[in-house]
């Protein structure tokens, strides 16, 4: 099912933050490369990706209502029904109505002014850069080979992956990082190996 996104842009809604600090990094065509990472860039919805557990939603919806500062209590329900109504293709699972307005509340009481937690990210691709998902995976295999693999390179892997509705296997990570399969075995923890069972998992849903 595709996601209606025209349902978020009506509502002058945005998904995306590029960083505000760009200081230790080199600019190309395609984007950002931050040689020691950085926390600013929020990017929802890439590659195909929809919401599969409740830890996701929140997070999600988290961060919808940091980088839209102009919401209201009012006008952020509205963006949590959009959200939450699976037919409109951001989420694979049904939210009860009671826990959809309890997560709602929670969420609009936090701090603006205090970012959700987020991964450290090395590259940045621009939104408009027209690369493909494996061009892509080439240039984050070029630059980020040169260091040391973080689990932010290898969570992004996957999702491109995922985006090309290809299996996602330690070998098929490894290749398009141009690292060892044991460098990713060594930076997978827990979180992302249950991630990379709900990936899979959904390429049958």
């Amino acid at each position: 099912m595709e996601r209606r996104f025209e349902a978020l842009i009506k509502k002058s809604i945005v998904w995306r933050k590029d960083p505000v600090d760009f200081e230790g990094s080199d600019e190309y065509e395609w984007g950002w490369h931050f040689h020691k990472g950085t926390y600013e860039c929020y990017t929802l919805f890439i590659n195909g990706y929809k919401i599969h557990t409740y830890k996701s939603l929140k997070w999600h919806l988290s961060v919808l209502w940091h980088i839209n500062p102009q919401l209201n209590q009012r006008g952020f329900n509205e963006v949590v029904d959009i959200i939450c109504h699976r037919r409109n293709g951001f989420i694979l699972f049904d939210v009860p109505s009671g826990l959809k307005d309890t997560i709602s509340y929670e969420i609009s009481m936090q701090d603006l002014e205090k970012p959700p937690p987020n991964k450290l990210r090395k590259i940045i691709f621009k939104t408009y850069c027209k690369l493909t998902n494996i061009e892509k995976l080439k240039i984050v295999g070029t630059l980020v080979g040169r260091h040391a693999i973080s689990n932010s390179e290898i969570y992004d892997s996957m999702l491109m992956l995922h985006d090309d509705k290809r299996k996602i296997t330690v070998k098929s990570i490894a290749l398009h990082l141009n690292c060892s399969e044991r460098t990713i075995y060594r930076n997978m923890d827990n979180e992302l190996k249950k991630e990379k069972e709900l990936l899979n998992a959904a390429l049958w849903t």
